[in-house]
């Protein structure tokens, strides 16, 4: 054998190792993305304007499976009242809590609760219209109930409607809006 067929034989043994490994490169990274998006985090889509102003129809969200419920996170939940659909909702009420809505005056446990997330339009347009924007009611939550509601209150289809949730409807929390670009976020309350 020449040196130059044994330059081309090594040439072409060289690109079929670089083709190999880059396949194997992309089959290792595919694999992770599989996991990590099967068993820890959720890649969602906003869909309808129940919690406007907060999220809009669209946003693209990040959400993780495993984690402790509080006050004020949002949530993606199995919807109660709809097979197979899935809904966003901020965690009001904990097992246990005593959730009360009077005059658009959020009470956990019998406390005023602050609610800077309603500071919108959408809540100002029923105030000046001489409506309450958060229908009154007063639960109080067994033990692995929780309490979730819309932002966009008068049109959220949420606890209020369906009632309160189990632990294992809730099935992750948003940690990140990834999509708008120009919306990126972190922080929910």
């Amino acid at each position: 054998m020449t040196y130059k067929k044994k330059q081309q034989a090594a040439e072409e043994e060289s690109w079929s190792k670089f083709f190999r490994d880059i396949l194997v490169m992309f089959l290792v990274l595919a694999s992770i993305y599989y996991v990590i998006f099967s068993f820890f985090l959720a890649n969602e889509v906003v869909s309808g304007p129940s919690m406007q102003p907060t999220f809009e129809d669209g946003d693209r969200l990040i959400a993780v499976r495993h984690f402790t419920p509080k006050r004020n996170a949002v949530v993606i939940i199995k919807a109660p009242n709809q097979s197979g659909a899935m809904y966003i909702k901020r965690l009001i009420g904990l097992p246990g809590d005593t959730v009360q809505s009077k005059n658009d005056v959020l009470y956990i446990n019998g406390k005023k609760t602050a609610q800077p997330y309603l500071n919108n339009k959408y809540q100002k347009a029923d105030h000046l219209a001489g409506v309450t924007y958060t229908n009154n009611f007063k639960i109080k939550l067994k033990e692995n109930q929780y309490w979730v509601m819309g932002d966009h209150r008068d049109v959220s289809n949420d606890s209020r409607r369906f009632g309160a949730v189990s632990r294992g409807a809730i099935l992750s929390k948003v940690v990140l809006r990834y999509w708008p670009v120009t919306q990126i976020s972190s922080n929910f309350y």
